[in-house]
């Protein structure tokens, strides 16, 4: 086990609790709390009571994994790997088939699309007691017509008093609505590719401003991208290369500054 371990104190703001979930503070508009980071081996552990497994699988492919073991997995294509696994939920977004399945299993109980009818959008609010799963719709580029109003959607997971965010197939930066919808992010997992995506001065500067305790490169095609990515963060973040594809998070132990967690994608696995 790979255990970095930042620790620093941590004073929460007064808030009423939820049914069975720790209440995050995703709208709210106090600056990022201090606390630390822990980093685990690929695998589906137990997870302890107010933390969050979160594994790298690949492309824009994540499974978050809350103490009560609910697994969720972002811009689900249909696999995984060969660990067998029914997600109880899965996000997808349709810009790219490396990021949506026509056919989830109907064994998932809940599958949920990331665009509605064309320039509608979609909207959920899913709340499954220990995690809320929200959206924020936001456009993409579209072959046919150039742009697909709110044919994207950023996902947010509120569980463990965190929130924790995916910004999809991510085509521009969110205008100060999609911004107030999402709130404070904790932890956000950001497209890096410079191209297929945005921009990576624009990404860039989407991230700096929603200054996020973590931050998790994915949809990068090569080292080359993402090292140019890293330096274009490094004078505002910290910059931890974690030797895995997973790290479990808490509230109470996020990094004191802003940091980004590199990950290196790993499926979901049989080990023998």
């Amino acid at each position: 086990m790979i255990r970095l371990s930042l620790i620093f104190s941590l004073l929460l703001p007064g808030l009423a609790i939820a049914q069975d979930r720790t209440p995050s503070h995703c709208i709210a508009l106090a600056d990022a709390t201090p606390g630390m980071a822990y980093v685990t081996k690929a695998s589906l552990p137990e997870v302890a009571a107010e933390n969050v497994y979160l594994h790298y699988i690949a492309h824009a492919s994540f499974l978050i994994r809350s103490h009560q073991g609910l697994n969720m997995v972002t811009d689900f294509t249909g696999f995984t790997g060969t660990l067998p696994l029914i997600p109880d939920v899965v996000t997808m977004n349709h810009a790219h088939d490396s990021h949506w399945t026509a056919f989830p299993d109907p064994a998932i109980p809940h599958a949920l699309q990331g665009w509605g009818d064309f320039g509608e959008g979609v909207k959920h609010h899913l709340d499954l007691g220990e995690v809320l799963v929200r959206n924020v719709s936001t456009d993409i580029r579209s072959d046919f017509t150039g742009i697909e109003p709110n044919g994207n959607s950023i996902f947010v997971f509120e569980m463990a008093g965190l929130c924790i965010g995916h910004l999809g197939h991510l085509h521009h930066a969110p205008d100060p609505a999609q911004y107030a919808a999402l709130g404070r992010l904790d932890v956000v997992m950001a497209p890096v590719d410079g191209g297929y995506t945005l921009d990576q001065p624009t990404m860039i500067a989407v991230l700096k401003r929603l200054k996020s305790s973590i931050v998790i490169p994915m949809h990068w095609f090569s080292d080359f991208a993402l090292d140019d990515f890293l330096e274009g963060m490094r004078d505002d973040f910290s910059i931890v290369h974690v030797d895995g594809p997973s790290l479990t998070v808490s509230l109470d132990r996020l990094p004191s500054r802003p940091t980004i967690m590199v990950l290196r994608p790993s499926y979901l696995n049989v080990t023998r």
